[in-house]
């Protein structure tokens, strides 16, 4: 029986009570009934919930449409922003080697645009693609989202200049609208397959519907164990009322706690760069679930040991308004032993015959301890090693702790109102049809 991810509030003492985290997971039960139940606020965005099971009649045909783009292609570039990329990227960054584009005889190389509207970064990424057999996942609801249109717009245009339009069509997948949307009307008028975005289910939960799993398919990822990892956690949480065995419970209780002791940023910690992406996932499910309203908990990231050398300081010993939640990985995927020097002059024969992970496990007990010293609360999320199984686990713990987080706040955990203030700037500033007398104001502020 595979173990499964659990959490360690036991450096939360000095803070908060054990009991007083029970209590409150406790209470939260309404919560997860709630969404069970589909009563709650955004009840209307709830379909990730059963993901687990609803997403299996499709993963025979995603695995086949990722086989086909593996076959004519030796790259794919993801077009997509916000929760229409990260969860892919923090999957597929996690699982795969770390410089799999540099690597001989190599896998399948992913790459990502539409995230920015950087020139240098889409003009640097077309010259690689010169040089590249390359195929096209543009993920997108409506079609009109200005950094991923932007992106498609030219990558669509190069790879039909490339290898002609017909070839570029049997290159590009859509995931989009199922009905409408420009995306949608597009991949209609020129023959794309396409895979649909259910209307239940928000960008930033979408990691188990193809939006997510068509590009970690193609990347070579086993999408039906990350799939079975999910499912396996649905049934540890979803429907568990006894908070002390429910994670998701535990984790949510534990920081709406912290946030009523003043700490108000939570730092989520990775001892492998190979997180670093899961990290930039988690800061937008918790960042556009819970910050509204003037209310919600500040969500950031380190990668350590790296940042304990420009952000350690900080967190030792500057203000005392945040809290850690390290994951904690316990088995490395490879092995690597330090060797003996003659002369020892870098003092480091004292580790010879030691596996650098023991070193890194040891580094995580001492910052844990080191901060726990310097008042900084920490919770531990364990989980056994880094594969698809572990880290679909850890998607669904994320997915319904945010949801239970939310609730507690007395947020809706499912809608985004406040994304929309600096797109209506730029489409004032950049005179869009219907924006010129906003623009004008803008202009005036400016001067």
């Amino acid at each position: 029986m595979k173990e499964n991810l659990s959490i360690n509030l036991k450096n939360l003492k000095s803070f908060v009570s054990y009991e007083e985290v029970i209590a409150l997971a406790q209470q939260s039960v309404r919560h997860l009934d709630s969404l069970n139940s589909a009563t709650g606020s955004g009840n209307d965005f709830l379909g990730w919930l059963s993901l687990p099971d609803d997403i299996v009649s499709q993963l025979d045909r995603i695995e086949r449409k990722a086989k086909h783009l593996r076959s004519v292609s030796d790259t794919t570039v993801v077009i997509g922003i916000g929760g229409s990329y990260l969860g892919a990227r923090a999957v597929i960054e996690a699982l795969s080697h770390t410089f799999a584009p540099m690597q001989k005889n190599k896998h399948h190389d992913i790459f990502y645009a539409g995230h920015n509207i950087c020139e240098d970064y889409l003009s640097d990424l077309i010259e690689i693609l010169d040089a590249r057999n390359y195929s096209i996942i543009v993920i997108s609801k409506s079609g009109t989202t200005t950094e991923p249109a932007i992106a498609f717009r030219i990558l669509k245009d190069h790879l039909e200049r490339k290898i002609g339009k017909a070839k570029a069509a049997d290159r590009i997948i859509a995931i989009t609208d199922e009905a409408k949307g420009a995306l949608r009307s597009l991949a209609e008028t020129n023959g794309y397959d396409t895979f649909v975005i259910p209307d239940d289910i928000g960008g930033r939960f979408s990691v188990l519907t193809p939006v997510g799993l068509l590009p970690v398919a193609v990347s070579g990822l086993d999408i039906r164990l990350l799939v079975k990892g999910a499912k396996s956690f649905e049934l540890l949480a979803r429907n568990n009322k006894k908070a002390s065995d429910n994670p998701s419970l535990l984790y949510a209780a534990a920081r709406n706690l912290l946030l009523q002791t003043g700490r108000s940023t939570e730092i989520l910690v990775g001892f492998t760069p190979r997180l670093h992406y899961l990290a930039e996932w988690w800061k937008q499910l918790f960042g556009e679930s819970e910050g509204k309203d003037g209310k919600g908990i500040f969500p950031s990231s380190v990668d350590f040991t790296t940042d304990l050398h420009s952000l350690g300081q900080y967190i030792q010993e500057g203000q005392r308004i945040l809290f850690e939640t390290v994951i904690s990985v316990k088995n490395p995927r490879k092995k690597l032993t330090i060797p003996r020097e003659t002369d020892d002059s870098d003092q480091l024969n004292y580790l010879a015959g030691k596996r650098l992970s023991e070193v890194n496990h040891n580094a995580e007990i001492g910052t844990i301890l080191a901060h726990s010293d310097g008042n900084v609360p920490i919770i531990t999320l364990n989980i056994p090693e880094l594969n698809e199984y572990y880290i679909g686990q850890i998607i669904y713990f994320f997915e319904l702790a945010c949801a239970i987080s939310g609730y507690i706040l007395d947020v809706n955990p499912f809608d985004q109102p406040g994304v929309e203030a600096y797109k209506n700037n730029m489409f004032a500033l950049l005179n869009k049809p219907g924006f010129e007398e906003a623009g004008k104001e803008l202009r005036e502020k400016l001067k």
